[in-house]
């Protein structure tokens, strides 16, 4: 396994994970998969602004689109739903 910090690169055994860990560095196996974060990461404060706003944004559009989906699933027309069953109705005989 591997200890990575900045372009510092390590090979480390299972006793040492905890005190690169406990230092800053990233844990990687050998495949390359981080298995563990260092501490003390943090981010700008201007990336972390910009991904808060992007999830709110993110929210809202999915807060609207199940709204939508709720509308359209509890419309009848004549017993049957709208659209929205039709289309799963013939996507499935399609298939079949």
């Amino acid at each position: 396994m591997k200890a990575v910090k900045g372009n510092k690169v390590y090979t480390i055994d299972e006793t040492q994970k905890k005190f690169y860990e406990e230092s800053g560095f990233d844990i990687l196996d050998d495949a390359g998969q981080v298995i563990a974060y260092g501490r003390g990461k943090t981010i700008p404060y201007g990336d972390y602004e910009v991904l808060k706003r992007e999830n709110e944004l993110l929210k809202q559009e999915n807060h609207d689109l199940n709204e939508k989906l709720a509308a359209a699933q509890s419309v009848e027309v004549n017993g049957k739903q709208e659209e929205g069953d039709g289309k799963k109705a013939k996507a499935a005989k399609a298939g079949e």
